[in-house]
């Protein structure tokens, strides 16, 4: 026989005797029954191999012994286990353990405490479990998750010399009954050093130190590692961040954090194309310089495109502290929009600087002064406004995700006034408010809750543009009706926009497929002039949602109740908050 011809008989009696090792079964039968008990005995014993009966006889001590371990792990120290060799009704070896698992040993006396520093430190707290208190049934895997959890903390809160100095677990099986001690003494804590930078960053040191969320001395966390790490990542500057922070052998109790940067390219831009039923096809445009100088600044553009609006905006942001949520912003922009079909026309010039700063609650706060000259339309109407608008506006957001939430809620509030004489046409005070609220139910069952506000008080109305002005339907206000059809209108029927606004909606979605949702809603709203009751419009509709990789896809089919009625289509992407 050739040389390849004695490989291949080799490797086909390989082959089969691997096969007839490999035909051993395990039946694990008890009684009563438990599944977590037959889950643990599977899993410890794992696959029999045996070729015949006779073999699986000379296994099952061994399996015997492996079972008894699996069932004593849950507590079962009186468990009785009875082997059955035989075949199956093909034939087949099988190995069949009868178990029955007695009265499980239940824990008589539970200490568990924290000695040292850590034992004055409120986040530190010994773990809790209904599974780790008298009366409960031995396990020896929450035993052990009691004291990983333990050892977890202590690395977490800088414990680095922590250590059990008793762990005791006692187990009379006569009895039925277990006692644990764990003592930890968790040593001294450790703090974190300075803060070294390394790498190609171009910037200057203390602007890097003002991300820094932590000073010298503070008392290491490990939370605080990873808000160090966040921080320098998302400020835009850098496309790589390694932050070290490790006890030196000798070193002390301070722990030196060695940062090391890898600065991003300085610009970008991109291009996106959409679409949506209120603007049809759109286009954006974006363009930024990421950093300027050594002490961060930035500037960028932004541009819109679409059939009834154009825009094109210019930012210039000088970072403050902390430079990641405060920053003084000077913008300027053109925007030039057809609103309500054409009824009316703007070109708008805005130009002013801004002041962002994030409050300890969570808050954003945004001051501005914003000079504003509009070119307008409106109806038979025009004129040229120039109003100087200082500002103030209040937004904050939870939220549990940032493209897809389950559960969250978002409140926005803005206000702006002018003075008449002071580089301003008219008195005014223009308002604000949008709340929008998410929960979700039993996994599938989603609730969604809008409601939006607006005011405009003057002394001038016939002088307030159309971007100061209200006007109601669309996608994001009432489905049912055209975009910006919900108008008080002039003499002539032109749709001129009201002084006040208000446009609430109630959703309800249902998920039926991974990444797929049906919805029914009902929305209200409308614009007015009048502070009286006002008529609301009803919309009614059913929608479908899809999850996209950048958000939800949306597309409803409204039902407008009041007026020629009839139905639209809505399109729309984006998050629900």
């Amino acid at each position: 026989m050739s040389f390849q011809g004695k490989i291949g008989t080799a490797l086909i009696l390989l082959a089969v005797a691997t096969s007839a090792l490999a035909q051993g079964q395990l039946d694990v039968r008890i009684e009563p029954a438990n599944s977590a008990l037959k889950a643990n005995v599977e899993g410890y014993v794992g696959t029999v191999e045996a070729e015949d009966v006779q073999a699986l006889y000379r296994l099952s001590r061994s399996v015997m012994r492996q079972a008894r371990r699996a069932a004593e792990a849950l507590g079962y120290y009186q468990a009785r286990i009875r082997p059955e060799a035989g075949t199956d009704k093909n034939g087949q070896p099988r190995l069949v353990l009868h178990i029955t698992p007695g009265e499980p040993v239940r824990l008589r006396n539970v200490s568990v405490r924290i000695e040292g520093p850590a034992s004055q430190l409120k986040g530190f707290r010994v773990p809790t479990s209904k599974h780790l208190k008298p009366g409960a049934q031995l396990n020896h895997g929450h035993y052990e998750d009691t004291k990983r959890l333990i050892q977890n903390l202590a690395l977490r809160y800088g414990f680095f010399h922590g250590r059990f100095i008793r762990q005791r677990l006692e187990i009379d099986p006569a009895a039925g009954s277990a006692d644990i001690e764990l003592v930890y003494d968790s040593g001294p804590r450790y703090r974190l050093g300075e803060v070294r930078f390394a790498g190609d960053a171009p910037f200057d040191e203390e602007l890097l130190q003002r991300m820094v969320p932590f000073e010298p001395g503070t008392p290491y966390d490990s939370e605080l590692i990873a808000d160090l790490y966040q921080s320098l990542l998302s400020s835009g500057y850098f496309e790589g961040v390694r932050v070290d922070a490790v006890p030196l052998e000798g070193g002390g109790e301070n722990i030196p954090v060695e940062v090391h940067l890898t600065t991003r390219k300085p610009r970008t831009f991109g291009i996106g194309l959409g679409f949506s039923t209120d603007v049809g096809p759109r286009g954006r445009f974006n363009w930024t310089r990421h950093w300027v100088n050594p002490q961060g600044h930035s500037y960028g553009l932004e541009s819109e495109l679409s059939a009834p609006r154009q825009n094109v905006g210019l930012w210039y942001d000088v970072p403050l502290d902390p430079p990641l949520t405060d920053k003084l912003r000077f913008a300027g922009g053109y925007q030039y929009e057809e609103i309500a079909d054409t009824d009316s026309l703007s070109r708008l010039i805005k130009l002013g600087p801004e002041w962002h700063h994030r409050l300890d609650s969570g808050w954003q706060q945004v001051l501005s002064l914003t000079w504003r000259r509009e070119e307008y339309r409106l109806g038979d109407d025009s004129g040229i406004s120039n109003l100087l608008m200082p500002g103030i506006s209040y937004s904050y957001l939870q939220s549990d995700h940032n493209l897809d939430p389950q559960n969250g809620y978002r409140i926005q509030f803005d206000v702006a006034v002018a003075k008449e004489g002071l580089v301003s046409d008219a008195d005014l005070v223009h308002a604000n408010l949008l709340l929008k609220g998410l929960t979700t139910l039993w996994e599938r069952h989603r609730l969604l809750g809008r409601l939006q506000l607006g005011g405009t008080e003057t002394t001038d109305y016939a002088s307030i543009p159309p971007s100061l002005r209200y006007y109601a339907g669309g996608d994001q206000s009432v489905r049912g009706y055209d975009y910006q059809l919900l108008s008080p209108q002039d003499r002539r029927g032109d749709r001129v926009g009201g002084r006040y606004l208000v446009a609430g909606s109630v959703e309800y979605q249902y998920t039926f497929a991974e990444k797929w949702r049906l919805a029914s809603f009902v929305d209200q709203g409308n614009a007015f002039d009048s502070l009286d009751f006002p008529t609301l419009k009803t919309g009614v509709g059913l929608g479908l949602r899809w999850i996209s990789p950048v958000g939800p896809l949306r597309l409803d089919l409204a039902h407008a109740l009041d007026g020629d009625g009839g139905f639209r289509l809505h399109f729309s992407m984006g998050p629900e908050l």
